[in-house]
């Protein structure tokens, strides 16, 4: 059975348009749907939804021109999600008290429920564990997120106004977010700033890619904690600290750097090859994710307004690598 196509919008680019993005162009004369927000607009635009001046556009940022039609075949409203199942799911839990709860998510947990993981994530267990989370309930007190195979600190908000408050706290940067990382090869300096901007990869929508002139303003700052030498040369322990929270930043802007992370499948590359110690060679092609993870956090309580840090140890896979590459960062294990 072929799927219904949803309604028609057209209009001509007037004089305020010229110039303008075509994203901007259609938020502008789209401000009557509530769900015509920019990240969804560019999701029509590279979705083929949009016509400009009767063709295709290949950019959400071409510009447009006085008087060009523009067209949107709104796409069908998506059938309703099913029901997401509380699930018995063991968490470890690093503290909790009436407004937050921070875990350590270990690798292989999906966060959210989506295609192809409906059950079996951190959704499901947190809805066995409490029905109080504020929010909607497929994402219940979600402030931030992990990749599926990073590990680490996880804070969850319990009540309304916690959520508020910590979500406000993001937006204006205020998490502190340190990350540990095994990357192949040296960074240019002991410590430094990564600034590049971050958009969709058009080549693969899964991917990330970076630009100086294209996406999100990104913001990385990195230290290098040990490098490993003689004949376990070739990798390097950084700390990364995160400025802006796009996805998949730190792994992005590490490639950028010529810094790719162990065992990253998406953005790695098979630098192992190159490492001198055969056991070493080894271990670091069968690292089974991406060498990160969520070390530290820290926030102000969202009602005391304490300062205070989480720190989530090093897992066993991780510590592996470490020893393995030779690699010692004081006060990890």
């Amino acid at each position: 059975m072929s799927e219904e196509p949803g309604p028609r919008r057209a209009f001509r680019a007037d004089r305020g348009d010229a110039g303008e993005r075509l994203d901007r162009v259609l938020l502008r004369h789209l401000n009557d749907l509530p769900e015509a927000s920019r990240t969804k607009i560019q999701e029509w635009i590279d979705g083929g939804y949009v016509s400009l001046g009767g063709r295709k556009p290949k950019k959400s940022s071409e510009k447009v021109k006085t008087g060009e039609e523009i067209a949107v075949e709104l796409p069908p409203p998506p059938p309703p999600r099913p029901d997401i199942l509380a699930q018995d799911i063991p968490l470890s839990i690093l503290f909790e008290d009436s407004e937050i709860l921070v875990l350590d998510k270990p690798p292989g947990l999906v966060v959210h429920p989506a295609v192809g993981h409906r059950d079996g994530t951190l959704v499901n267990a947190l809805l066995h564990h409490s029905k109080d989370w504020a929010g909607p309930a497929d994402r219940p007190g979600l402030v931030h997120r992990l990749d599926k195979d990073t590990s680490g600190v996880l804070i969850i908000a319990k009540t309304e106004r916690a959520m508020a408050v910590l979500g406000k706290a993001m937006k204006e940067r205020c998490l502190e977010k340190d990350y540990l990382t095994v990357v192949y090869g040296k960074a240019p300096l002991k410590k430094g700033r990564i600034d590049l901007k971050i958009h969709r990869d058009p080549g693969d929508r899964k991917r990330m890619a970076v630009s100086k002139v294209e996406g999100r303003d990104s913001s990385t700052f990195y230290e290098i904690l040990s490098e490993s030498s003689g004949c376990l040369s070739g990798l390097s322990l950084l700390k990364c600290r995160l400025v802006t929270g796009r996805t998949h930043q730190i792994r992005v802007h590490l490639k950028a750097l010529n810094l790719p992370i162990v065992g990253d499948s998406v953005y790695g590359s098979p630098r192992w090859k190159g490492l001198k110690d055969a056991t070493l060679a080894a271990a670091c092609k069968a690292f089974p994710r991406q060498a990160l993870h969520a070390w530290r956090l820290g926030i102000k309580h969202p009602v005391t307004g304490e300062k205070m840090t989480f720190t989530a140890p090093v897992p066993p896979d991780l510590l592996g690598l470490l020893a393995a590459a030779g690699l010692e960062a004081p006060g990890l294990c």
